[in-house]
């Protein structure tokens, strides 16, 4: 259905605006009748009818009310300014008083702190001499107490000071003797003194004994430092901080850091303190760096610089307790007279003037970081406070060329919060008195005016809303054609709907169809839709078409292009109409290109949500240039139509192209080409059959993602097939400063295994949030659980823990009651985390397998998650009733209660974690190998190997301390726990299909479960068979999903079966198999079909709650295997090939 989306010129030299004064030979009606001219035409304008008819009317309306207006506007604004002034000049007079407190607090705080540096500078000199140090082997003495005094006058929160000396080429080796002896006496006395829980081993290990940095292009290998520049080694500092693996700073050459080095230079030259004004981390901090001269003679200009010292700390500590309590709203802004040196790019002299300000919100004693922009309102401009903090008063000539020392300087605002102290309601209560009268005399008026436009308002929705759906399914054009057609008619009322369809029976009146000659048409198809759509839900299939179908409507609208229709997953638009545009061929390729950028970032972006192989699907485009037949077919649901041999040309482009290309027709490259586009069309190497048309040549427009890099996706034939791929095409039909449209949401670039957690995370994240609501929201600690956590599992193996029949929760239609009265229940920003952290660890640890990897982990979610969204209770009789109303059985129904399932969060939740990690750690080989092997884990377990490694994996990770919070949302109480890990048990070994004891007792138990007398396994009670069923059908549910490639989409198939060949080949050729699984590849798919694939999918209907999937799975399972008995060994032999090509390499 057209959507009226008329074309909007674009603002380039490709698209250019219609000529008006253009030949119009062939140009029907569409272009004479009244459109608008400017090149933006609104989706829908409000019609006019009755618009003039009512003018005469509001102005006097408008009158009416001005007259009233009028008479009080004199008296409200008078009262209101006289109080309002006075206020205002209270207000002005404290924010003074207050903003000069603020700078003298602030500039004491300054004075103090450089004075403190200028202390220790003179403190760690004096002790050289003391001690009969030589430089650089000095230490203070008691370092930590001494700076914990010291740090008391800086104040602030997290100060940060250090002490360097300066150590010269010849010194290193002597340093690296001195300073691994005496790291072991300050480590000792700063633990001591800082009552730190580190050990001195811990952080002696942790210390490098040369001086060092860390090399970025070798992977951040520890590498002393050589050559003869002078280094300045990392030495004591406070607080006694560890970094990444414990390693110590101690011995790091500072000098590596471009801020530090900027900072030593200035130092050096200047014989003077220096600072820094940064405002990339630490919310804004700076750095201040003392110089150590030798002796304790500072007035000497002869003694020597031997060392630093420097304090980092955060501005924001500068502005603590500056106010009392209530005085709020005094924004700070401090400015430097310096630009910001971009250290990133190790150049000093790359600057960037735009972010030397930062900005605080000063509430009483308190003070906020507001960030490194002005933040004060411009109203308040006339009341600025200018004062300067800080002007270390170096001169500048000694300052190194390309350097800068900052003068820091306070501009003070108030802000409306502050201002809202002294600006009292008092004026508004006068002003409203009289405005009341005025509302009075209004309500009087609106009142009458009330009920006269009531009946107009009846008569205009109905007006507009014809129009919206007439002006969503046709041109403007079109539009007016239609409505002159119908004002003709005299017999209609402008109260009917106007009957199009009717009109088809008179044959006096001409049909609403046009010839234009000039047109290019579009057809873009997704490649992989119908496999993808198979597994998923319908809500997801249209949230994936309106998602992309949106996207590329922005486009269109964009670009001028006209959207036609779009036939299920197949969009349709055109260049040339309803205005001719004799570019029209350049606007169709931008926007397909467009629409090929397009399609990856929202795949992309929705396989977070849609989950796996969304970023899979690509986009199959065809373009052909004609003429095309446009118009309005009259009749049952009428619609704006094309038609033509463009129309087949265009559509037998696409269905002859490649995924992730764009296949041009002769007459569309030749335009292009003429157009001064060559360089982005290429010749397809062969030429393609299309029907009725015999063999024509076509042609390949280069994608603007193949553009940039055209070796991204080298397996593409629009890529491979004729051109140099390195030669560098134009950017004009595919230009780039449309990146405004892509950056309004886009995706952000991650990769498939972050996404599949991110999706994964998604899925966890909305039952973890179910199993909260079942507890009314409450989470607590279970600190009296650990005990019970450490234990279980303990002295046995996960198969012992085996049952047969799992418990479940009782269904209690009072507790899903409260549930669904409870608000909306969120996870903890600590257990999102926590959980984030989990589920990447199991990808992590998810081996790189062909087939049982975190994909295929990921793809059993997808099915497990499906399957349990359809599980429905058909025999609505056998449902228990707690009493004998018949609330409680609607409470029933509405829970889909069904064997206890999906009435428990906590067990589907069981039931997808469980398919998350049922594969986790998978050797890429069957157990039977591993037995043969006698591996680490064979010896253990010696049954279901892979299965238990699995379980005790997972298990043993979720128990670590990071998890307690995500632990805690799981389960709270020790049933609740015990039960979670039996579903787990028993969830992961359903997936052992091969161990012979678990394959007789599933059968025993299936044969009495669900037969129609004698409860299962001997036990008595409706309680226990619904628990025996409700664990017959959690097996199968996860077995099918484990296996669910079989019983979806046979592309879907194929690839995993691929998948699946290569890592039992890759083992075969390894040594960790005795026969080529080539030899009996193709029978054994059969053999594999026939005996568990088919007969699970129809216990699967047997089971009786998993609706329509069931039919669905059996379907695919025997569709499946029909195709693979036609096309099996022709693929093995593909298969083979592939691998023996990989192996060769």
């Amino acid at each position: 259905m057209v959507k009226g989306n008329d074309s909007k010129p674009d603002d380039n030299s490709y698209i250019k605006e219609f000529d008006s004064s253009a030949s119009t030979t062939g140009i029907s009606a569409f272009t004479s009748s009244s459109v608008a001219s400017s090149s933006y035409e609104s989706r829908y304008a409000t019609p006019q009818v009755a618009i003039r008819e009512q003018r005469d009317v509001r102005w006097s309306k408008v009158l009416v009310f001005c007259v009233l207006l009028m008479a009080v506007s004199a008296v409200a604004t008078a009262t209101y300014l006289i109080i309002n002034d006075e206020e205002k000049a209270e207000f002005e007079y404290q924010f003074s008083g207050f903003a000069s407190e603020i700078v003298t607090v602030a500039r004491q705080k300054a004075d103090q702190i450089f004075a403190t540096m200028d202390v220790l500078s003179v403190t760690i000199a004096s002790a050289a001499v003391a001690t009969n140090s030589s430089w650089p082997f000095v230490s203070v003495p008691n370092w930590s107490y001494k700076l914990e005094a010291l740090t008391t006058l800086i104040g602030g929160e997290e100060p940060i000071i250090a002490f360097s000396p300066i150590v010269e080429e010849y010194q290193r080796g002597m340093w690296s003797g001195y300073s691994t002896q005496e790291a072991r006496r300050w480590y000792s006395e700063s633990i001591s003194a800082q009552k730190k829980n580190y050990t001195i081993e811990l952080l002696m290990n942790g210390t490098l004994p040369f001086i060092h940095y860390y090399d970025v292009q070798n992977n951040f290998i520890p590498t002393p430092v050589m050559g003869p520049a002078p280094s300045l080694p990392a030495w004591e500092q406070y607080p006694l901080t560890t970094g990444h693996r414990n390693t110590m700073y101690t011995n790091y050459d500072m000098l590596q850091f471009p801020q530090v080095a900027t900072l030593f230079h200035i130092t050096n030259a200047t014989r003077r303190p220096s600072m820094d004004f940064n405002t990339d981390i630490r919310e804004a901090a700076n750095s201040i760096m003392q110089p150590i001269f030798e002796g304790v003679d500072l007035e000497s200009e002869d003694s020597k610089m031997v060392g630093v010292v420097w304090l980092t700390m955060k501005w924001l500590d500068y502005f603590q307790n500056l106010l009392v309590e209530g005085v709020d709203g005094i924004v700070i802004v401090l400015r430097s007279s310096c630009s910001r040196v971009r250290y990133e790019s190790m150049d000093p002299s790359d600057q960037d003037p735009t972010n030397t300000v930062v900005s605080y919100l000063i509430n009483g004693p308190n003070a906020e970081y507001l960030g490194a922009f002005d933040a004060h309102d411009s109203q308040y401009n006339a009341l600025e406070v200018t004062k300067v903090l800080v002007d270390l008063d170096v001169d500048e000539s000694k300052i190194p060329e390309g350097n800068c020392i900052p003068k820091l300087t306070l501009h003070l605002y108030p802000t409306e919060d502050f201002e809202a102290r002294y600006l009292s309601n008092k004026a508004l209560y006068y002003t409203g008195v009289v405005m009341l009268i005025f509302a009075f005399t209004s309500m009087v008026f609106l009142l009458y005016d009330y009920f006269v436009s009531r009946r107009q308002r009846m008569v205009m929705n109905r007006i507009i809303k014809q129009d919206k759906i007439v002006s969503n399914m046709f041109p403007t054009a079109i539009r007016e054609r239609l409505y002159d057609a119908q004002k003709q008619r005299p017999q209609d009322d402008l109260m009917d709907p106007m009957d199009f369809e009717g009109q088809t029976n008179n044959l006096t009146e001409a049909p609403l169809a046009d010839l234009f000659p000039n047109t290019t048409v579009m057809f873009a198809d997704i490649a992989g839709f119908t496999a993808w759509s198979s597994a998923r839900e319908p809500s997801q299939v249209f949230i994936l078409l309106e998602t992309i179908y949106g996207a590329f409507d922005k486009l269109a609208y964009r670009y001028g292009v006209f959207k036609v229709e779009t036939v299920g997953d197949c969009y349709v638009a055109v260049g040339g109409l309803p205005e001719p545009d004799k570019d029209h061929m350049v606007a169709v390729a931008r926007f397909a290109r467009g629409c090929m950028k397009k399609m990856k970032e929202v795949t992309a972006k929705l396989e977070m949500t849609l989950g796996p192989d969304t970023s899979d699907l690509n986009l199959r485009i065809g373009m052909h240039s004609g003429q095309v037949t446009a118009g309005v077919l009259r009749g049952e649901r009428s619609r704006f139509q094309l038609f033509g041999e463009t129309m087949n040309t265009a559509s037998r482009m696409e269905s002859s192209g490649e995924p992730g290309c764009i296949q041009l027709s002769e007459t569309t490259a030749n335009l292009l080409m003429a157009a001064g586009l060559s360089k982005l069309v290429r010749p397809r190497s062969h030429k393609i059959q299309v029907k009725g048309k015999g063999e024509m040549q076509s042609y390949w427009l280069q994608t603007a993602r193949q553009q940039r890099n055209p070796k991204m996706v080298p397996r593409l034939n629009c890529l491979s097939e004729s051109g140099d791929e390195n030669e560098e095409a134009p950017l004009a039909a595919g230009n780039d400063d449309d990146d405004w449209f892509w950056s309004q949401d886009s995706a952000e670039e991650t990769t498939k295994s972050q996404r599949l957690v991110e999706w994964n995370l998604e899925i966890l994240s909305t039952l973890l949030q179910q199993v909260i609501a079942s507890r009314n929201g409450q989470v607590k600690s279970i600190e009296s659980l650990s005990s019970m956590e450490h234990d279980i599992g303990k002295g046995s193996v996960v198969l012992d823990e085996f049952v047969p029949i799992v418990p479940l929760k009782r269904f209690d239609p009072e507790e899903l009651r409260v549930r669904k009265a409870t608000a909306q229940v969120h996870i903890s920003e600590t257990a999102t985390l926590q959980l984030r952290l989990y589920l990447s660890n199991v990808m992590s640890m998810y081996r790189d397998n062909p087939f049982h990897n975190f994909e295929h982990a990921s793809h059993v979610t997808a099915s497990v998650k499906k399957l349990l969204m359809r599980i429905v209770d058909l025999d609505e009789g056998k449902v228990f009733r707690r009493d004998g109303s018949d609330r409680s059985v609607d409470l029933v129904n509405l829970a889909g209660h069904s064997y206890g399932i999906t009435s428990d969060p906590m067990t589907q939740f069981a039931v997808v974690f469980s398919a998350i990690i049922h594969d986790l750690d998978h050797p890429g080989v069957p157990n039977a190998q591993l037995l043969k092997e006698q591996t680490r884990t064979a010896k253990l377990y010696q049954k279901s190997i892979a299965e238990q490694n699995s379980v005790d994996l997972a298990w043993g990770m979720l128990m670590s301390p990071e998890y307690d919070g995500l632990r805690a949302c799981i389960y709270q109480t020790e049933e609740e726990l015990f039960r979670f890990r039996q579903l787990v048990v028993n969830t992961v070994m359903a997936t052992d299909i091969v161990d012979k004891g678990l394959q007789e007792l599933r059968k025993a138990r299936w044969e009495t479960a669900f037969a129609e007398t004698a409860p299962c396994t001997g036990h008595e009670g409706d309680v226990e068979r619904e628990d025996c069923k409700a664990t017959i059908v959690i097996e199968h549910l996860i077995q099918a999903s484990d296996v669910s490639h079989t019983m979806q989409h046979w592309h879907i198939y194929k690839r995993w079966n691929e998948k699946f060949f290569m890592e039992c080949y890759g083992a075969f050729k390894a040594g960790r198999a005795d026969v080529d699984p080539s030899i009996n590849w193709y029978k054994g798919e059969i053999g594999f079909f026939d005996f568990y694939v088919i007969p699970l999918a129809k216990k699967l209907h047997s089971c009786g709650v998993f609706g329509v999937s069931s039919h669905e799975y059996l379907n695919y399972a025997m569709a499946n295997r029909e195709e693979w008995v036609r096309e099996g060994e022709k693929l093995v032999e593909e298969y083979l090939k592939i691998c023996s090509s990989q192996w060769e390499d």
